[in-house]
């Protein structure tokens, strides 16, 4: 059995996944009402909820599963908030030590590449890796608050990074764009509610940069174009016009990221067989539409993260360390980079 640690942020998380099983426990207390009240996660706050959670969350974890049968703990070791993943990789290297067994580091960019195909394991675990193999070559995107970037996965399991953004990630891009509207955070959540009730023809924003044949993204040109869009309208335009705002906002956001996916799918020229979608964006029920009829369109089926496996968890952490060893770091003093983030 793996057990692993996920603290890159404002979530503390711990899971533990038998390979002849799939996950037998996951196990997250979420920071997101603490730093809510600030509008964004406050580095000290979290790293200080880490230190009081990690303890509690062990122990339940420990009464309800047992420790008995690990054999590796599994930690996130980037990227991240350096504090915050210090006090990942300190528990992670206590429990090696009191339950002697090997610890290893994850990158947290790898769990999201392979979150999508959990649940591939859990309906058949003894027949994963045939099961896989028909999905190899693997054409996955990772959409996220901190990083927006294409993937491929091929026959080996090598992990390939095919572009990324230049400036905001588009999880980045919406709380931002929350953020100018006056709404609160997170504000991908809150954008995605009220453009529910809007039209997403509404307003023209631009959808990102460069050729057909340009797989990076950018955002932060739609940020800029949001501000003058708001500057030009009173308060009270604003707050009339705000489903419509959001809608239009959000529809760039996933055209941007539906663009450069389908660019990428061309220009492997046939040789995916799967398209995937992972991050804590993924759990945006436009993007996750829009994906789905992309790969329905190029005749591939679509692999997208459960919905509680697409923000930062230990379940992915766990699983990637399982499904992916070679990306693991087993060195014993556990100095690993935290940057750069598509460095997987």
């Amino acid at each position: 059995m793996i057990l692993a640690l996920e603290s890159s942020c404002d979530e503390t998380a711990v899971a533990a996944f038998d390979p002849g099983r799939g996950l037998v426990g996951e196990w997250v207390h979420s920071q997101i009402a603490l730093h809510g009240r600030h509008g964004g996660v406050v580095p000290d706050l979290a790293t200080r909820e880490h230190l009081r959670n990690f303890p509690s969350l062990l122990a339940q974890a420990k009464s309800e599963v047992g420790f008995a049968g690990v054999r590796t703990v599994a930690v996130t070791h980037g990227p991240g908030l350096a504090a915050c993943l210090a006090v990942g990789v300190a528990s992670a290297k206590a429990l090696g030590l009191a339950l002697r067994v090997p610890v290893v580091g994850v990158n947290h960019l790898r769990g999201h590449v392979w979150s999508p195909f959990i649940a591939l394991h859990a309906s058949a675990p003894g027949e994963f890796d045939a099961r896989l193999a028909k999905l190899l070559p693997h054409l996955g995107l990772i959409v996220s608050g901190g990083n927006t970037l294409l993937f491929e996965v091929d026959r080996a399991r090598r992990v390939k990074v095919l572009s990324s953004t230049r400036d905001d990630a588009a999880g980045e891009a919406l709380d931002k764009g929350a953020k100018l509207l006056g709404l609160g955070y997170p504000g991908g959540p809150l954008i995605e509610r009220l453009a529910a009730g809007g039209q997403a023809a509404a307003y023209d924003f631009p959808r990102g940069i460069g050729r057909r044949d340009e797989l990076d993204f950018s955002f932060s040109g739609l940020k800029t174009s949001l501000r003058y869009v708001i500057e030009k309208l009173s308060p009270e335009e604003v707050r009339a016009r705000m489903a419509d705002l959001c809608a239009s906002y959000q529809q760039a956001v996933v055209d941007a990221l539906i663009r450069k996916t389908r660019g990428a799918l061309e220009q492997g020229g046939g040789k995916y067989r799967g398209v995937g979608l992972s991050g804590g964006v993924a759990n945006n029920r436009p993007l996750r539409a829009a994906l789905e009829a992309l790969a329905d369109r190029e005749g591939l089926p679509a692999l997208i993260a459960e919905p509680r496996h697409t923000g930062d968890n230990a379940g992915m952490i766990a699983f990637a360390a399982w499904a992916d060893p070679d990306g693991t770091d087993r060195s014993s003093g556990m100095e690993l980079p935290v940057e750069p983030s598509a460095a997987l």
